[in-house]
């Protein structure tokens, strides 16, 4: 009996689609202001300045080692790879859109990506479970994260958090369609 309608694989890739979309819309803006002048309560800023840019780089490294593992998984499990990649491009993308805005004339900071720890399981299905449970890891940190932040970033950190949310439920999917 042959199956119509939408299968996993097609919502899998919907909604990292989706997903990525409305992180997209959601990244921008300009909160200084009209003519780029300073407000001037600019201490309590900077003070929120500082605070949000250890926020987006903690985001950014936890972002990099979970594509990391996302590149682990599909390298040592080739049936797995083209349902991940949708989610990696979205945890990619993720990762530009928290990453601190740069001051005029700073380096650009181009490190290395982290090593994940440990390594991949033998297991398609458990490799899979794996991704799972660290994009739900990054869901429940992006709305830890919340607490401590402005509103622009709030936003954005609630955007990230429903998307790795949304991952962790499809990869849990893609974990019962893999072949052993």
């Amino acid at each position: 009996m042959r199956r119509t309608g939408t299968t996993r694989r097609g919502a899998l890739t919907a909604t990292g689609a989706l997903a990525l979309g409305a992180v997209l819309t959601g990244c921008g803006g300009d909160d200084e202001g009209a003519g780029g002048k300073k407000p001037a309560h600019s201490g309590a800023r900077a003070t929120t300045a500082k605070a949000e840019k250890a926020l987006r780089e903690k985001a950014v490294r936890d972002g990099a080692l979970l594509l990391a593992q996302y590149d682990l998984v599909a390298e040592a499990h080739p049936a797995a790879a083209s349902g991940l990649e949708p989610l990696r491009a979205a945890v990619a993308e993720h990762g530009k859109a928290l990453a601190p805005p740069r001051a005029k004339g700073e380096p650009k900071g181009d490190k290395a990506p982290p090593a994940p720890a440990g390594p991949v399981s033998a297991d398609p299905k458990a490799a899979v479970r794996e991704l799972a449970a660290a994009e739900r890891r990054r869901a429940d940190a992006h709305t830890e994260a919340l607490l401590g932040a402005g509103p622009e970033l709030a936003r954005l950190l609630a955007s990230v958090a429903a998307a790795a949310a949304a991952h962790a439920y499809l990869l849990t999917e893609l974990a019962e369609e893999t072949a052993v």
